[in-house]
């Protein structure tokens, strides 16, 4: 059924893993599109309890599909990118409305789209391998899949700030400590931290997180339909400009970019 997923759902866990190392599991059309397929199957999917969301490989993901950004760059095609940027705020928002609780195993670099769908999860269990980085300003984009309407709500304005206009690399010990990692442990214990979790949230009622994912919702997040359209336009904004061709060109040229501001 996925190509570029893998999805498994066994003890009312559904486990969607992504599935594009070659790629370091960069998002482009077809994965964004198998994502929310996968999504929409646990929520409809009554044994499902819990979604765990992992990575295949060495990174969980670079977010954008570096080669894909090179591509439509080269082919003139920067429409398909701000597609790929409403398919990504599309599965942050459907992550945090699922009625279901949503964890992360992230065991490596996850930069970009990637990173604000692990701040869109309610809980992230990282290694002492995951750096989390809003990469976008390298790029001369700025964060999608939501990641400033989430960010600024889970590490407050300054700090989401900071994050989104440096780039700088956050640690798993620190995201623990800015509050967006739940827990962090060593790579070779991970599924082992994973399944305490998964054992500790079977204890409780899922109708209680249903319903306290309802109401975190109904405090925090209502206005995300508003702020999409923003985000989606700036972003649009951003990626037919000649410095986003520059950053993309820096990047596959593994040089500084040289942006001109237009």
């Amino acid at each position: 059924m996925f190509e570029e997923i893998i999805y498994e759902v066994a003890d009312g866990v559904a486990t969607l893993t992504l599935n594009r190392p070659q790629v370091s599991n960069g998002f482009n059309v077809p994965i964004c599109e198998e994502i929310l397929a996968a999504i929409e199957l646990a929520n409809h999917d009554q044994a499902v309890k819990i979604l765990l969301v992992k990575g295949e490989g060495k990174v969980f993901s670079v977010g954008g599909d570096l080669a894909e950004m090179q591509r439509a760059v080269d082919a003139d095609d920067v429409s398909s990118l701000v597609k790929i940027a409403e398919l990504v705020n599309t599965i942050s928002f459907v992550l945090k409305r699922l009625p279901k609780p949503v964890i992360m195993a992230v065991d490596g670099p996850v930069a970009g789209a990637a990173f604000n769908m692990v701040v869109a999860a309610d809980f992230c269990i990282a290694t002492e391998r995951a750096k989390f980085i809003q990469a976008f300003v390298n790029v001369n984009l700025a964060p999608d899949a939501g990641g400033i309407f989430l960010l600024t709500r889970s590490l407050g304005i300054n700090r989401a700030t900071q994050l989104a206009m440096t780039a700088e690399a956050v640690t798993a010990e620190r995201g623990l400590d800015y509050g967006f990692v739940y827990k962090t442990c060593t790579s070779d214990k991970l599924d082992k931290t994973v399944t305490n979790l998964i054992t500790k949230l079977n204890r409780a009622s899922f109708q209680s997180y249903a319903a306290i994912k309802q109401m975190i919702w109904a405090s925090e997040f209502a206005g995300w339909e508003d702020y999409s359209k923003l985000e989606l336009k700036l972003q649009s904004d951003l990626a037919y400009k000649e410095d986003f061709k520059e950053g993309v060109r820096a990047y596959t040229e593994k040089r500084r970019p040289q942006f001109t501001g237009n």
